[in-house]
């Protein structure tokens, strides 16, 4: 997904693939953008707001392949210019490493327009074949690899899912509630059908998949403690499951080590007063600290990304702030 900018308006530019040549573009839109009717594609249309990088677009009108599709429209497009790259933690002819920062989307999902590690960073390096070997929450900084061809990319996943003895992850978070042990191994079982009204939301089940994690506690602060936390498995939302199994949920986690209206309340209306008040900092407080990996060059990778400004002021003894006007963007 990318933007662009033309006579003083932002849009958003959509390639049509080959499966939708042919097709008329009312219904192409809307069924590509789930909150779009084709009455409501159509009156854009009419409006301007959809167009064609080679001809005036009707409803009826069908599809090319490779034709560049326009997006004017509010919401659905960008509304300013896309952030620049990521501070480049590491960089060769086949590895890019970045330190994501939080509240950037790794890959772009949903109707509304928003702008993605993958799409800035194809951007910036449009002369390789950039993708994804993993991928970071929203709210969550830190370490992200991204490879600049197909076999470095299948080698780099394969590394993360094998989890042999040169592949390491920890990340480090901010607990909730005074810590008493200095280090605790957590096995317990991780699975997505658990009852709750958040669909996102996993849970510890009996007849869930394997997980391992690693906590160990760097410092106590005033109401919580800082945690190194080591992945020995990667299974969704692995960590923050398992600190709310043992009783520390992340400080600022609106789906775990919460009732579900907490979640509920932010997608709907944003960050009210009820919400700041149970989940007391913007974001959840976690961040990819450390990756050790194989390379496809046959050395390994040591990365490190520092703690966020926003979390090392927590550390520190800062109260929490939130940004004005508040977001209503849901964490994820």
């Amino acid at each position: 997904m990318s933007g662009g900018h033309e006579e003083g308006r932002w849009f958003r530019a959509l390639r049509v693939p080959e499966g939708a040549v042919g097709w008329r573009v009312d219904t192409f839109l809307s069924a590509r953008f789930s909150t779009w009717s084709r009455t409501s594609v159509q009156s854009e249309l009419r409006a301007g707001n959809i167009r064609s990088t080679r001809r005036r677009l009707k409803p009826a009108s069908r599809l090319e392949l490779d034709e560049e599709l326009r997006i004017f429209t509010a919401g659905m497009a960008p509304s300013g210019p896309p952030p620049g790259l990521p501070q480049v933690l590491h960089e060769d002819d086949r590895v890019l490493v970045v330190n994501k920062p939080a509240g950037l989307l790794v890959h772009p999902a949903g109707d509304q327009f928003a702008y993605a590690v993958i799409g800035i960073a194809k951007t910036a390096r449009p002369d390789d074949l950039i993708d994804l070997c993993h991928r970071l929450d929203r709210d969550t900084s830190g370490v992200l690899v991204l490879t600049k061809d197909l076999e470095a990319n299948a080698f780099i996943k394969s590394a993360l899912n094998r989890r042999d003895a040169a592949m390491e992850k920890t990340y480090l978070a901010i607990v909730r509630g005074p810590v008493p042990w200095e280090t605790v191994d957590v096995r317990a079982p991780i699975g997505d059908r658990i009852d709750s009204e958040v669909r996102l939301r996993r849970g510890v089940v009996e007849d869930g998949k394997s997980a391992h994690t690693t906590f160990r506690r760097i410092q106590q602060l005033p109401d919580g403690a800082l945690v190194a936390c080591t992945l020995h498995t990667g299974r969704t939302h692995q960590i923050r499951v398992h600190l709310e199994h043992i009783g520390h949920p992340l400080l600022g986690d609106k789906v775990y080590g919460q009732p579900d209206d907490v979640f509920i309340g932010w997608n709907q209306d944003g960050a009210t007063d009820a919400v700041r008040a149970a989940v007391r900092f913007p974001r959840h407080c976690l961040h990819a600290w450390r990756l050790r990996l194989p390379h496809p060059d046959g050395t390994t990778l040591s990365i490190e990304a520092p703690l966020t400004a926003d979390l090392q002021a927590l550390v520190d003894g800062a109260p929490p702030t939130w940004p004005s006007p508040a977001t209503t963007t849901p964490s994820g």
